[in-house]
């Protein structure tokens, strides 16, 4: 069966990652606990199981997707619905100010259905420098309603 761009695209992408960030995601599959790995460009390169059950779609149905797709399909909302910035999110503090973040947000599944979660990232580091972040993420017992549930 002949390779597809976008399966030698994903292929290569997997390939040319810091070993660091390959040790992440092996981490992450063990995991009960939704958890999210970006590199240090912010790209989504990978998500569990149970992250994947939580935003109803597996990794392996979305593959690698930058901000803008992440934030179409998924949030994350602040408690009147409306998107957070890029640069407020967990994941990105962690990558761009190198130290933990924690927020307390909303998120949407393809279904429609709202999430709020609890998100603490933290770098990876390297003796050359930040390399990416993990983000583990935790549904809160508030349930699922914040006014852009239909947005």
């Amino acid at each position: 069966m002949p390779v597809t761009e976008s399966q030698d695209t994903k292929s290569a992408t997997l390939t040319q990652k810091p070993l660091e960030l390959i040790l992440a995601r092996n981490l992450m599959s063990a995991l009960s606990t939704p958890a999210f790995l970006v590199d240090e460009g912010g790209l989504l390169v990978f998500y569990n199981e149970a992250a994947g059950m939580l935003l109803g779609k597996p990794w392996e149905e979305l593959g690698t997707v930058g901000a803008e797709e992440w934030g179409r399909l998924f949030g994350p909302f602040d408690d009147g619905g409306e998107p957070i910035p890029y640069d407020e999110l967990p994941l990105v503090k962690a990558v761009r100010d190198d130290r933990p973040a924690h927020a307390e947000l909303a998120i949407r599944s393809t279904d429609g259905h709202p999430h709020r979660v609890e998100v603490s990232a933290f770098p990876i580091q390297t003796a050359h420098g930040s390399r990416g972040a993990i983000a583990i993420v935790w549904p809160t017992a508030g349930g699922g309603s914040f006014d852009g549930a239909s947005a």
